[in-house]
């Protein structure tokens, strides 16, 4: 026998002895992996799948001054398959890594994959049943595409039941996708295009923990935050607001509003949230005939910023705030009943830093007990 047909048999006998200890499955999506790997040098671009049948057909868009692409052929991937234009770590089985690859398209995602990630590509599209196939789904990332509402499915996330995390922050968005899944913890919506969020956009999402909208157009938000049971955080920030978002949730931790026109604040309008700790409102158009003396007299805020407002007056706020942020203002005078209604041994403010400079307030106008009610502040800035 010859000896290269002697040395090829020994090696086959080798691999049939070492395939059979272990799963069949994990060691031939491992063996894919490794021979795709061994291949990346002389690597053929592919869009579809080897050896399989037709299942979904997503379309390339078309470019107006080029050629279109070929339509890549429909495919139907074995359940512990991976794309060829992605990769799926054999020590990770449920994880697929489509990112920052130029994909114009969404491959076929095999039914095992618990997270997904699409992110930096040019996807401008998600065809209604792109994920059917993925109910386990938990994370799924398609930020910095180019993906609009009018090409998004509008039951694209109805069947994916268990998501937890979906980031579609810089898209093209001019609407919140929806119906989104009950199990939803966090949402990335920034850097779209929303300009309105209806009362019962986020309808049941009792789940979710975080929500952001920063760096969009929205100048509405009606009451959409009320039903958010379980929200801790809301990132409105740079946004067309003219008004606060309509009731708080009772969960609500974090507040961002800054970068907005918000001239008036509701009165008790934070004591709805008895677990707020930061509220942040720079930069917006906020007076004192905007605000009741109460406003800001809650006892859960420790952060309060109202920088570069529209303030004459150092609005009330309650002795255990912590960090209070003034500057860039008109206020004149400084109050020292915003701090303290009574000064003495017993009675005294928490705040630890004031950022009064950019006012109109000069130092000597500082009053003598200040130090007897400020006592714990480190940092005042005048």
């Amino acid at each position: 026998m010859p000896r290269a047909t002697t040395l090829i048999l020994i090696l086959a006998g080798l691999c049939g002895s070492s395939l059979g200890q272990y799963n069949e499955e994990e060691d031939l999506a491992w063996l894919q992996y490794y021979l795709r790997q061994s291949r990346a040098s002389s690597y053929n671009y592919v869009p579809y799948y080897e050896e399989e049948s037709p299942a979904y057909a997503y379309s390339y868009p078309s470019a107006t001054d080029t050629e279109p692409e070929p339509e890549p052929e429909p495919q139907q991937a074995a359940p512990w398959r991976c794309p060829q234009e992605c990769d799926c770590p054999p020590n990770f089985s449920s994880a697929m890594y489509c990112d920052t690859r130029n994909l114009r398209y969404l491959p076929f995602v095999p039914s095992r994959m618990k997270y997904v990630y699409f992110q930096n590509n040019l996807i401008t599209s998600i065809q209604e049943g792109a994920f059917d196939n993925a109910t386990e789904l938990e994370w799924l990332a398609l930020h910095n595409n180019q993906i609009g509402s009018e090409k998004l499915g509008k039951r694209v996330f109805g069947k994916l039941q268990r998501l937890e995390r979906l980031y579609m922050n810089n898209n093209n968005l001019t609407r919140l996708p929806g119906p989104l899944p009950r199990s939803l913890r966090e949402l990335h919506l920034s850097y779209n295009q929303i300009s309105k969020v209806p009362s019962n956009a986020l309808e049941g999402l009792e789940n979710l923990t975080a929500l952001y909208l920063s760096h969009n157009f929205i100048f509405e938000m009606g009451a959409s935050l009320k039903g958010l049971k379980s929200l801790i955080l809301a990132d409105l920030s740079y946004n067309n607001l003219r008004k606060v978002p309509e009731g708080l949730p009772a969960s609500l931790e974090q507040l961002y509003l800054e970068y907005n026109y918000i001239n008036a604040i509701p009165d008790d309008y934070f004591q709805v949230s008895p677990r707020l700790l930061y509220v942040r409102m720079s930069h917006n158009s906020l007076t004192n005939q905007g605000l009741s003396s109460n406003t800001f007299n809650s006892s859960s805020i420790l952060e309060l910023d109202l920088s570069y407002n529209r303030l004459q007056k150092i609005p009330r706020v309650n002795t255990n705030l912590e960090n209070l942020y003034l500057q860039g203002n008109q206020i004149n005078e400084f109050s020292i009943s915003s701090f303290c209604s009574v000064v003495d041994v017993m009675n005294y403010s928490r705040l630890q830093v004031l950022r009064l400079d950019g006012n109109a307030i000069k130092r000597n106008a500082v009053p003598p007990d200040a130090p007897l009610c400020l006592r714990r502040a480190t940092v005042i800035e005048i």
